[in-house]
């Protein structure tokens, strides 16, 4: 039967007609397959921007339509517990004090863990929308509505080091850029006076990797980030007292005179044109840098929704870094990258590294975060800014639902934690993806910074897949060859076209 088969197929091969008819749907197959190839291809040509090296910081267009114009990056830093702030979790409060199922003698970051604790500050409904949130935030529990919750997040390291440069740069490794500094290398600035990315370090310190955060690395040195705050203003910036307003601006004319002849004679040196135009940036940072950090320009009662006034020296600080972060914004500052918490070995010192008193520590320094980084959201919607920009909320990773062997902290755990955006493009109220019934783990929707990263830079106009950078024989990405925009998470789909 079987050669019967092949027989009559053999003789359909050598029938004129049929071959004729088989040949043309082949080559049309093959015809379709390579237009399809080649679409996919022009589908993921890498979009490097076209850089006028005199003026690096001029507006670029995106990709596509963008929903947000700027970004606010809100970084706790020694990470911050899910299990005690967002990610509400009723079988952790009843099996509290039992051993975690299936996981007898873990050890984890420091040790081995003990048994499950519930959260050490009660969760309560928040909002219209219910959302559960723990009383260690009431300010920002009550701006749950506005907020866009991913609670299965996960990271690569449970070290807080490479976590925190895979939070913000997409490696664990040093030497790669910020995400600022890929956002003001494609879009430049809206403000051709100030930064396009500035990073404002908690008033206490730098976190843990401190200038890997804001690093250009191997993209263009113009675009890595400036790093100051309210309390520390940037360094070597104000006009001597012994040099006359009126001399300091007749150097800095005849200085312009000068390069723009030294520029004439050499049109073709794109280096020496950046060069000049980094020096022309700093020199008019030098009148708008020391103006956008006059705090003293806002009203009392301005200054008393942030708690500037606060009898917390530490919350003060902060809530004045709260501050700048809303003038730098509304000036038109593309990126802005606001650190809580700093780096300072010791427990309980500056940061969200909860090991060994996590209740004593977190009492200290949840009020410095809650009510300024809430009256910053509540003020960026009452002046419009809301709309047009997107506020990410993030940490290195989370903690265990359980306490370490031989102390009252949690942890280090990078396999399920919560972040959450709010702002333009987002949908609020909305949660994505969850962690298991401890809050231990991510399973459901399970996302990781490529995801998240690409979705910021969705958000902004930017096609994580194709915006690049040619680096020692390889096109890098912030994304690297990860990465999916969270589409869920978003309020409309954003055109590509």
């Amino acid at each position: 039967m079987t050669r019967e088969i092949l027989s009559h197929a053999g003789r359909r091969m050598l029938d004129r007609r049929g071959f004729i008819r088989d040949a043309g749907t082949g080559l049309s197959g093959i015809a379709l397959a390579a237009m399809l190839a080649e679409s996919a291809r022009a589908e993921r040509t890498p979009l490097r921007p076209n850089i006028d090296p005199s003026r690096p910081f001029a507006p670029r267009p995106p990709h596509f339509p963008a929903a947000a114009d700027r970004v606010l990056m809100i970084f706790c830093s020694g990470a911050i517990s899910h299990i005690d702030t967002f990610d509400y979790k009723p079988e952790l409060i009843k099996r509290h004090g039992q051993p975690m199922p299936g996981s007898e003698k873990l050890v984890t970051f420091q040790g081995e863990q003990g048994n499950l604790t519930q959260p050490l500050w009660d969760y309560k409904p928040r909002g219209q929308s219910g959302k559960m949130i723990s009383e260690m935030l009431p300010k920002l529990a009550e701006l749950a509505d506005s907020m866009c919750f991913i609670h299965s997040m996960t990271a690569k390291s449970n070290t807080h080091g490479p976590a925190e440069n895979q939070m913000s740069t997409g490696f664990t490794l040093d030497g790669f850029p910020g995400i600022g500094s890929w956002v003001s290398y494609a879009l430049g600035s809206e403000n051709q006076d100030l930064p396009a990315f500035v990073a404002i370090p908690d008033p206490r310190g730098v976190p843990q990797v401190g200038p890997n955060h804001w690093n250009s690395a191997f993209l263009p040195s113009v675009f890595q980030g400036t790093p100051f705050s309210a309390e520390r203003p940037i360094p070597h910036l104000l006009r001597p007292q012994t040099i006359s307003a009126k001399a300091d601006t007749a150097t800095r004319d005849f200085l312009k005179q000068l390069n723009d002849q030294h520029l004439a004679a050499h049109p073709d040196d794109r280096d020496l044109a950046a060069r000049i135009a980094s020096y022309e940036m700093a020199g008019r940072m030098q009148l708008k840098a020391a103006e956008v950090s006059n705090l003293a320009q806002e009203s009392k009662a301005v200054h008393q929704h942030y708690g500037t006034d606060s009898s917390n020296a530490t919350q003060a600080g902060f809530a004045r870094n709260c501050l700048l972060a809303r003038r730098l914004l509304e000036r038109g500052v593309r990126f802005v990258q606001l650190f809580n918490g700093a780096y300072a070995m010791g427990e309980g010192v500056g940061n969200w590294d909860g090991h060994k008193m996590l209740k004593q520590q977190y009492d200290r320094h949840a009020p410095v975060l809650d009510g300024p980084c809430a009256a910053l959201l509540r003020d960026l919607k009452q002046r419009g800014l809301l709309d047009r920009t997107l506020v990410v909320f993030v940490t290195e990773f989370g903690r265990m639902p359980t306490f370490q062997k031989g102390a009252s902290g949690r942890d280090h755990n990078p396999k399920g934690f919560t972040v959450w955006m709010a702002g333009a493009g987002v949908k609020s109220p909305f949660s994505y993806g969850a962690t298991d019934d401890f809050g231990y783990q991510a399973v459901e929707s399970v996302a990781t910074i490529y995801d998240l990263h690409a979705t910021i830079l969705h958000l902004i106009g930017l096609d994580h897949e194709r915006l690049s950078f040619y680096h020692n024989g390889i096109e890098r990405r912030l994304t690297d060859v990860h990465g999916h925009v969270l589409e869920p998470c978003l309020k409309q789909a954003v055109s590509r076209k």
